[in-house]
């Protein structure tokens, strides 16, 4: 790496320098050190002021080097882990190091293998760079901070590169996601407008269940998951979105599950986190996974109408909250794997361990033995420690977790890195798991119409139209239920 200037910033603490990164670069020019002329290609612009976009400063070390500062969460200088941001103007086989200086944690997957993503104007489909392009260290000239370099060429002049910590999936995104599901008219599947984030953007919740579950007087066994309160956590938004596409098609294990259960999903708790580019916090700079016990109607909106909801139905004689599952991605280890809670009753210790070693003969990436039961202080406020005290011993909370980076298949120490359909996968099979708990496979076999086999990667087309039903619109009130080709690696000359 080339040598500094006494002069250079130093950066990487959480009260150093990151105090003056009050937000994105916004379509910023990097020229050398006293050029004055007009510029030119090769002379780089970083953005980041775009939906769930984070860079917040650039330094330039050398011809080829720039120095990357996250921006810290909104409200709150503790969290730097997220980044996601365009370059352009670059010259054809300009070959660069970013260094993104100022990490707030020490550990990470970087160390095990894990690459930046990218992607391209003409080549939109996210890759992972590769591992021998990307360093990880720590730093003498940042405070001996841990630092991540990664080398990268340039090779087309036009295209605009974009990189970011991984797969991005913005609220836009999954606005568009539902708003596509709910004009296919499926009468299982409802939305509802639970609340509204402090910047008024929508908190969705879903519910997949066949109609007969929601008459009047109905008993009904609910499945409550909920994703992304951790706005930086990309992963947890493909597995819902797997969990979701799985649970409304017309897989005859998907059928079943309708019929039996009631599946209510909040995917987004965190809507204004994510859209800003937070790794962790909300507009106002809390963790809200550290706020169920006692959520604000109006610092925690979203938390507190989730968890209004959640006891209402523990509340109603005729609801039985089976399941609370919270999904979230883990920046230190690999596959997936759950956090369950700790019970001085042997024996719901032990069922509390069935759904999980369940999960691990169903989904490959799935690791039980990274599975653990805790009650750490500092998880008080977490969604499954709060769930965990409050609901009975027929109801079982999880944090589900899943690996920024990769999976190890049976036996093997190989690194298979996830992709976004292998996130989805992961989804598909948490939903088809419920089957084997509630023992319905039986229910499956007397089902006339033959169907896909139960490892199918692709779900069934959707063919069956006597079970579509109205549109489903938002409902007045709280509650209302009737309501491209891969292409070549650019960095592939180092």
């Amino acid at each position: 790496m080339a040598e500094r200037s006494q002069t250079a910033p130093e950066a990487g603490n959480d009260m150093g320098n990151d105090d003056a990164i009050g937000g994105n670069v916004s379509k910023y020019m990097v020229l050398p050190n006293g050029y004055s002329g007009q510029p030119k290609k090769g002379h780089l612009i970083f953005d980041a002021c775009f939906e769930s976009g984070n860079l917040g400063r650039v330094d330039q070390v050398s011809e080829f080097e720039y120095d990357l500062f996250i921006r810290p969460d909104t409200c709150n200088p503790r969290f730097r882990v997220w980044f996601n941001f365009t370059v352009e103007n670059v010259k054809e086989s300009q070959r660069v190091i970013f260094n993104i200086v100022n990490f707030s944690k020490t550990k990470s997957l970087y160390r095990d293998g894990m690459a930046p993503m990218v992607k391209s104007t003409s080549r939109p489909k996210w890759q992972r760079l590769p591992p021998k392009n990307v360093y990880y260290y720590r730093c003498p000239d940042h405070r001996k901070n841990y630092v991540m370099s990664f080398a990268f060429c340039f090779d087309r002049e036009e295209d605009i590169y974009q990189f970011a910590y991984c797969y991005p999936y913005t609220y836009t995104r999954f606005q568009h996601y539902l708003d596509s599901l709910q004009k296919r008219n499926m009468d299982y599947f409802f939305r509802e407008q639970l609340g509204q984030s402090v910047q008024q953007r929508q908190l969705d919740l879903l519910t997949i269940t066949s109609p007969d579950n929601l008459r009047e007087g109905a008993d009904q066994k609910v499945v409550f998951i909920t994703g992304r309160v951790h706005p930086g956590e990309t992963p947890s938004s493909f597995v819902c979105q797997g969990i979701i596409d799985f649970l409304i098609s017309q897989h005859p294990i998907a059928r079943v599950l309708r019929e039996h259960l009631v599946f209510k999903i909040a995917p987004m708790l965190n809507p204004d986190g994510v859209y800003l580019g937070n790794y962790r916090c909300s507009l106002m700079g809390f963790d809200l996974n550290r706020h169920w016990l006692d959520p604000s109607p109006w610092a925690h909106p979203t938390l507190h109408g989730v968890k209004q909801l959640i006891v209402q139905m523990y509340n109603d004689p005729k609801t039985s909250l089976e399941f609370y599952i919270d999904i979230h991605a883990h920046s230190t280890m690999m596959n997936g794997f759950m956090y369950g809670n700790i019970f001085e009753d042997e024996e719901r210790f032990q069922r509390q361990a069935i759904f999980p070693k369940l999960l691990c003969q169903n989904a490959e990436d799935f690791s039980y033995s990274s599975t653990s039961f805790n009650r750490d202080a500092v998880k008080a406020g977490t969604g499954r420690r709060f769930l965990g005290g409050l609901l009975d011993h027929t109801s079982y909370c999880y944090t589900l977790e899943v690996s920024f980076y990769s999976y190890t298949i049976g036996g093997t120490t190989a690194a298979v890195p996830y992709t976004e359909e292998a996130y989805m996968k992961l989804g598909r099979n948490v939903a088809r798991t419920f089957l084997d708990y509630y023992r319905l496979n039986p229910m499956v076999e007397k089902m006339a119409i033959p169907m896909p086999k139960l490892r199918k990667e692709k779900p069934p087309p959707y063919k069956h139209p006597h079970l579509r039903g109205p549109a489903s619109n938002y409902p007045n009130g709280k509650g209302d239920k009737k309501s491209s080709v891969k292409h070549k690696d650019p960095s592939s000359s180092f």
